[in-house]
Protein backbone atom coordinates (compact mmCIF):
# COMPACT_ATOMS: atom_id res chain seq x y z
CA UNK A 1 0.00 0.00 0.00
CA UNK A 2 3.03 2.14 0.69
CA UNK A 3 4.62 1.64 -2.84
CA UNK A 4 0.90 2.54 -4.62
CA UNK A 5 0.36 5.85 -2.24
CA UNK A 6 4.24 7.07 -3.44
CA UNK A 7 3.60 6.05 -6.88
CA UNK A 8 0.14 8.27 -6.57
CA UNK A 9 2.16 11.21 -5.24
CA UNK A 10 4.31 11.03 -8.00
CA UNK A 11 1.79 10.90 -10.71
CA UNK A 12 0.50 14.48 -8.89
CA UNK A 13 3.82 16.25 -9.87
CA UNK A 14 3.19 16.35 -13.79
CA UNK A 15 -1.24 17.19 -12.46
CA UNK A 16 -0.21 20.14 -10.25
CA UNK A 17 2.61 21.80 -12.71
CA UNK A 18 -0.51 21.48 -15.82
CA UNK A 19 -2.53 22.56 -13.53
CA UNK A 20 -0.21 25.42 -12.36
CA UNK A 21 0.27 26.75 -15.63
CA UNK A 22 -3.54 26.74 -16.46
CA UNK A 23 -4.17 29.01 -13.87
CA UNK A 24 -1.28 31.28 -14.14
CA UNK A 25 -2.33 31.10 -18.26
CA UNK A 26 -6.29 32.05 -17.50
CA UNK A 27 -5.52 35.11 -15.68
CA UNK A 28 -2.50 36.80 -17.51
CA UNK A 29 -4.35 35.96 -20.81
CA UNK A 30 -7.87 37.60 -20.11
CA UNK A 31 -8.74 40.98 -21.89
CA UNK A 32 -8.02 44.21 -20.27
CA UNK A 33 -5.21 46.00 -18.24
CA UNK A 34 -4.37 44.43 -14.86
CA UNK A 35 -2.82 47.91 -13.56
CA UNK A 36 -5.76 50.02 -15.54
CA UNK A 37 -8.41 48.07 -12.80
CA UNK A 38 -6.38 48.11 -10.17
CA UNK A 39 -5.27 52.05 -10.03
CA UNK A 40 -8.99 52.86 -11.30
CA UNK A 41 -9.33 57.12 -10.96
CA UNK A 42 -5.68 57.28 -10.42
CA UNK A 43 -4.59 55.19 -13.70
CA UNK A 44 -2.42 58.06 -15.16
CA UNK A 45 0.77 56.42 -17.22
CA UNK A 46 3.52 56.60 -14.77
CA UNK A 47 1.20 54.92 -11.97
CA UNK A 48 0.84 52.31 -14.49
CA UNK A 49 4.01 51.54 -15.48
CA UNK A 50 5.06 51.48 -11.82
CA UNK A 51 2.62 48.88 -11.13
CA UNK A 52 3.22 46.45 -13.98
CA UNK A 53 6.90 46.82 -12.71
CA UNK A 54 6.44 46.15 -8.85
CA UNK A 55 3.83 43.35 -10.44
CA UNK A 56 6.42 42.07 -12.40
CA UNK A 57 3.82 42.46 -15.79
CA UNK A 58 6.41 44.46 -17.73
CA UNK A 59 8.52 41.14 -18.75
CA UNK A 60 8.03 38.49 -20.91
CA UNK A 61 4.94 35.89 -19.97
CA UNK A 62 6.98 32.85 -19.57
CA UNK A 63 9.27 35.00 -17.05
CA UNK A 64 6.21 35.88 -15.05
CA UNK A 65 5.71 32.66 -14.90
CA UNK A 66 8.87 31.43 -13.55
CA UNK A 67 9.07 33.81 -10.93
CA UNK A 68 5.45 33.28 -9.66
CA UNK A 69 6.11 29.48 -9.70
CA UNK A 70 9.38 29.97 -7.74
CA UNK A 71 7.80 32.40 -5.14
CA UNK A 72 4.63 29.47 -5.03
CA UNK A 73 7.13 26.94 -4.12
CA UNK A 74 8.98 28.43 -1.45
CA UNK A 75 5.28 29.51 -0.03
CA UNK A 76 5.33 32.64 -1.54
CA UNK A 77 1.91 33.35 -3.19
CA UNK A 78 2.94 37.55 -3.37
CA UNK A 79 0.44 40.15 -1.71
CA UNK A 80 -3.28 40.97 -2.56
CA UNK A 81 -2.52 44.36 -3.86
CA UNK A 82 -6.60 45.34 -3.46
CA UNK A 83 -6.63 43.74 0.54
CA UNK A 84 -3.18 44.82 1.07
CA UNK A 85 -2.09 41.05 3.00
CA UNK A 86 -0.39 37.62 1.96
CA UNK A 87 -2.21 36.06 -0.53
CA UNK A 88 -1.63 32.71 1.58
CA UNK A 89 -3.06 34.41 4.80
CA UNK A 90 -6.08 35.67 3.16
CA UNK A 91 -6.44 32.05 0.62
CA UNK A 92 -6.06 29.76 3.97
CA UNK A 93 -8.68 31.83 6.36
CA UNK A 94 -11.18 32.08 3.54
CA UNK A 95 -10.62 28.19 2.73
CA UNK A 96 -11.50 26.86 6.06
CA UNK A 97 -14.87 27.95 5.75
CA UNK A 98 -15.23 26.72 2.14
CA UNK A 99 -14.18 23.51 3.71
CA UNK A 100 -16.34 22.83 6.70
CA UNK A 101 -19.63 24.06 3.61
CA UNK A 102 -17.85 21.81 1.17
CA UNK A 103 -17.13 19.47 4.01
CA UNK A 104 -20.86 19.39 5.35
CA UNK A 105 -22.43 19.10 1.93
CA UNK A 106 -20.14 16.40 0.70
CA UNK A 107 -21.15 13.89 3.59
CA UNK A 108 -24.45 15.09 2.93
CA UNK A 109 -24.35 13.72 -0.60
CA UNK A 110 -22.97 10.95 -0.20
CA UNK A 111 -25.16 9.71 2.65
CA UNK A 112 -28.54 10.52 0.70
CA UNK A 113 -26.80 9.23 -2.44
CA UNK A 114 -25.62 5.71 -1.03
CA UNK A 115 -28.81 5.14 0.74
CA UNK A 116 -31.36 6.29 -2.15
CA UNK A 117 -29.04 4.19 -4.61
CA UNK A 118 -29.15 0.90 -2.53
CA UNK A 119 -33.09 1.40 -1.81
CA UNK A 120 -34.28 2.38 -5.32
CA UNK A 121 -31.75 -0.68 -6.66
CA UNK A 122 -33.05 -3.21 -3.83
CA UNK A 123 -36.69 -1.96 -4.59
CA UNK A 124 -36.52 -1.87 -8.32
CA UNK A 125 -39.62 -1.09 -10.21
CA UNK A 126 -41.26 -0.16 -7.19
CA UNK A 127 -43.07 2.75 -5.85
CA UNK A 128 -40.07 3.65 -4.10
CA UNK A 129 -37.96 3.14 -7.16
CA UNK A 130 -39.67 5.86 -9.32
CA UNK A 131 -39.90 7.98 -6.56
CA UNK A 132 -36.04 8.04 -5.82
CA UNK A 133 -35.62 8.31 -9.45
CA UNK A 134 -37.62 11.22 -9.92
CA UNK A 135 -36.45 13.26 -7.18
CA UNK A 136 -32.96 12.03 -8.28
CA UNK A 137 -33.69 13.25 -11.94
CA UNK A 138 -35.39 16.49 -10.48
CA UNK A 139 -32.61 17.09 -8.39
CA UNK A 140 -29.91 16.82 -11.02
CA UNK A 141 -32.22 18.81 -13.68
CA UNK A 142 -32.06 21.90 -11.49
CA UNK A 143 -29.61 24.86 -11.22
CA UNK A 144 -27.98 24.95 -8.23
CA UNK A 145 -27.97 28.58 -7.58
CA UNK A 146 -31.76 28.75 -8.56
CA UNK A 147 -32.76 26.06 -6.24
CA UNK A 148 -30.45 28.10 -3.42
CA UNK A 149 -33.07 31.23 -4.14
CA UNK A 150 -35.59 29.10 -3.95
CA UNK A 151 -34.75 28.13 -0.56
CA UNK A 152 -33.96 31.25 0.60
CA UNK A 153 -37.63 32.52 0.09
CA UNK A 154 -39.34 29.37 1.91
CA UNK A 155 -37.40 28.59 4.58
CA UNK A 156 -35.89 32.04 5.26
CA UNK A 157 -38.29 34.93 3.81
CA UNK A 158 -41.17 33.28 3.81
CA UNK A 159 -41.24 30.72 6.48
CA UNK A 160 -38.22 32.90 8.67
CA UNK A 161 -37.06 29.25 10.27
CA UNK A 162 -33.43 29.60 8.67
CA UNK A 163 -30.75 32.34 8.14
CA UNK A 164 -30.83 33.13 4.48
CA UNK A 165 -26.80 34.33 4.68
CA UNK A 166 -23.78 34.55 6.48
CA UNK A 167 -22.02 32.32 8.85
CA UNK A 168 -22.97 33.35 11.81
CA UNK A 169 -25.25 35.72 13.61
CA UNK A 170 -24.69 39.23 12.67
CA UNK A 171 -25.57 40.09 16.65
CA UNK A 172 -25.09 37.26 18.72
CA UNK A 173 -24.62 34.16 18.09
CA UNK A 174 -20.92 32.39 17.09
CA UNK A 175 -21.58 29.17 18.36
CA UNK A 176 -21.87 25.83 16.95
CA UNK A 177 -25.15 25.75 16.65
CA UNK A 178 -25.41 29.19 15.28
CA UNK A 179 -22.76 27.42 12.87
CA UNK A 180 -24.99 24.84 12.14
CA UNK A 181 -28.63 27.03 11.67
CA UNK A 182 -26.48 28.86 8.78
CA UNK A 183 -25.01 25.71 6.95
CA UNK A 184 -28.17 24.11 6.72
CA UNK A 185 -29.77 25.99 3.16
CA UNK A 186 -26.19 26.32 1.38
CA UNK A 187 -25.28 22.59 2.27
CA UNK A 188 -28.02 21.16 0.73
CA UNK A 189 -28.11 23.40 -2.27
CA UNK A 190 -24.92 22.45 -2.72
CA UNK A 191 -25.37 18.67 -2.11
CA UNK A 192 -28.76 18.03 -4.00
CA UNK A 193 -26.97 17.65 -7.54
CA UNK A 194 -24.06 15.56 -6.01
CA UNK A 195 -26.42 13.19 -3.99
CA UNK A 196 -28.19 12.85 -7.36
CA UNK A 197 -25.17 12.09 -9.30
CA UNK A 198 -24.13 9.42 -6.84
CA UNK A 199 -27.60 7.83 -5.91
CA UNK A 200 -27.75 7.20 -9.78
CA UNK A 201 -24.18 5.41 -9.84
CA UNK A 202 -24.92 3.65 -6.99
CA UNK A 203 -27.96 2.15 -7.98
CA UNK A 204 -26.61 0.84 -11.27
CA UNK A 205 -23.80 -0.48 -9.17
CA UNK A 206 -25.98 -2.37 -6.81
CA UNK A 207 -28.41 -3.47 -9.77
CA UNK A 208 -24.74 -5.09 -11.44
CA UNK A 209 -23.61 -6.49 -8.00
CA UNK A 210 -27.30 -7.73 -7.63
CA UNK A 211 -26.65 -10.29 -10.45
CA UNK A 212 -23.54 -11.55 -9.45
CA UNK A 213 -23.40 -15.24 -8.93
CA UNK A 214 -21.67 -15.12 -5.49
CA UNK A 215 -24.70 -13.04 -4.32
CA UNK A 216 -27.12 -15.53 -5.37
CA UNK A 217 -25.06 -18.36 -3.84
CA UNK A 218 -25.49 -16.22 -0.18
CA UNK A 219 -29.01 -16.18 -0.91
CA UNK A 220 -28.81 -19.79 -1.52
CA UNK A 221 -26.97 -20.39 2.04
CA UNK A 222 -29.68 -18.84 3.76
CA UNK A 223 -27.97 -15.71 4.75
CA UNK A 224 -30.05 -12.87 5.84
CA UNK A 225 -30.79 -10.52 2.93
CA UNK A 226 -29.80 -7.83 5.34
CA UNK A 227 -26.26 -9.19 5.57
CA UNK A 228 -26.72 -10.23 1.49
CA UNK A 229 -27.47 -6.40 0.50
CA UNK A 230 -25.03 -4.72 2.82
CA UNK A 231 -22.22 -7.51 3.67
CA UNK A 232 -21.82 -8.54 0.41
CA UNK A 233 -23.71 -6.36 -2.21
CA UNK A 234 -22.95 -3.55 -1.28
CA UNK A 235 -19.07 -3.63 -0.05
CA UNK A 236 -18.18 -4.93 -3.64
CA UNK A 237 -20.46 -1.84 -5.37
CA UNK A 238 -18.76 0.70 -3.13
CA UNK A 239 -15.31 0.06 -5.63
CA UNK A 240 -16.93 1.46 -8.13
CA UNK A 241 -19.06 4.39 -6.03
CA UNK A 242 -15.78 5.76 -4.49
CA UNK A 243 -14.12 7.26 -7.37
CA UNK A 244 -17.37 8.75 -8.30
CA UNK A 245 -17.46 9.83 -4.64
CA UNK A 246 -14.47 11.57 -5.75
CA UNK A 247 -15.16 13.41 -8.22
CA UNK A 248 -18.33 14.69 -6.90
CA UNK A 249 -15.75 16.47 -4.02
CA UNK A 250 -14.49 18.47 -7.13
CA UNK A 251 -18.08 19.25 -7.91
CA UNK A 252 -19.00 20.55 -4.84
CA UNK A 253 -15.40 22.21 -4.34
CA UNK A 254 -16.33 24.12 -7.74
CA UNK A 255 -20.24 25.16 -6.54
CA UNK A 256 -18.97 26.58 -4.29
CA UNK A 257 -18.08 29.36 -5.81
CA UNK A 258 -21.16 30.37 -6.88
CA UNK A 259 -23.15 29.00 -3.76
CA UNK A 260 -21.09 31.07 -1.76
CA UNK A 261 -22.19 34.24 -4.20
CA UNK A 262 -25.84 33.39 -3.59
CA UNK A 263 -25.98 32.89 0.52
CA UNK A 264 -22.75 35.53 0.89
CA UNK A 265 -20.68 32.55 2.72
CA UNK A 266 -17.07 33.96 3.58
CA UNK A 267 -15.34 31.36 1.78
CA UNK A 268 -12.89 31.20 -1.02
CA UNK A 269 -15.76 31.12 -3.72
CA UNK A 270 -17.11 34.44 -2.68
CA UNK A 271 -13.11 36.05 -2.20
CA UNK A 272 -12.74 34.85 -5.97
CA UNK A 273 -15.16 36.41 -7.51
CA UNK A 274 -14.34 39.64 -6.04
CA UNK A 275 -10.58 39.13 -6.33
CA UNK A 276 -11.06 38.60 -10.50
CA UNK A 277 -13.88 41.84 -10.62
CA UNK A 278 -11.26 43.86 -8.95
CA UNK A 279 -8.50 42.12 -11.14
CA UNK A 280 -6.82 41.08 -8.18
CA UNK A 281 -4.39 38.39 -10.17
CA UNK A 282 -1.91 37.15 -7.14
CA UNK A 283 -5.21 36.58 -4.73
CA UNK A 284 -7.15 34.49 -7.90
CA UNK A 285 -4.26 32.60 -8.72
CA UNK A 286 -3.23 31.67 -5.67
CA UNK A 287 -6.99 30.91 -4.69
CA UNK A 288 -7.60 29.09 -7.75
CA UNK A 289 -4.27 26.94 -7.13
CA UNK A 290 -5.10 25.68 -3.53
CA UNK A 291 -8.78 24.52 -4.74
CA UNK A 292 -7.21 22.32 -7.68
CA UNK A 293 -4.62 21.03 -5.68
CA UNK A 294 -7.24 20.54 -3.05
CA UNK A 295 -9.66 18.37 -5.49
CA UNK A 296 -6.96 16.52 -6.78
CA UNK A 297 -5.47 15.52 -2.75
CA UNK A 298 -9.34 14.37 -2.62
CA UNK A 299 -9.16 11.96 -5.88
CA UNK A 300 -6.03 10.69 -4.37
CA UNK A 301 -7.78 9.54 -1.04
CA UNK A 302 -10.74 8.14 -3.34
CA UNK A 303 -8.16 6.22 -4.91
CA UNK A 304 -6.04 5.20 -2.00
CA UNK A 305 -9.75 3.99 -0.53
CA UNK A 306 -10.83 2.08 -3.27
CA UNK A 307 -7.53 0.43 -3.67
CA UNK A 308 -7.55 -1.21 0.01
CA UNK A 309 -11.68 -2.44 -0.93
CA UNK A 310 -10.21 -4.10 -4.20
CA UNK A 311 -6.29 -5.18 -3.79
CA UNK A 312 -6.22 -5.43 -7.20
CA UNK A 313 -6.20 -1.76 -8.15
CA UNK A 314 -2.57 -2.21 -6.91
CA UNK A 315 -1.07 -4.21 -9.19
Amino acid sequence: MAGYILKRLAALVPVLFGLSIIVFLVMALIPGDTATAILGAYATPDNVERINRELGLDKPLVQQYLIWMSNVLQGDFGRSYALNRPVLDEVLERFGATLVLAGVALVLCTVIGLIAGVVSAVRQFDWADRAITFFVLAGISMPSFWLGLLLIYLFAVHWRMLPASGMYAVYGGGDLQDLLLHLILPAVTLAVVAAGVIARLTRAAMLEVLRQDYVRTARAKGLAERRVIYGHAFRAALVSIIPVIGIQSGFVLGGAVYIETVFQWPGIGAMLVKAIASRDILLVQGGVLVVATSYVLFNLVADVLQSMLDPRIRT
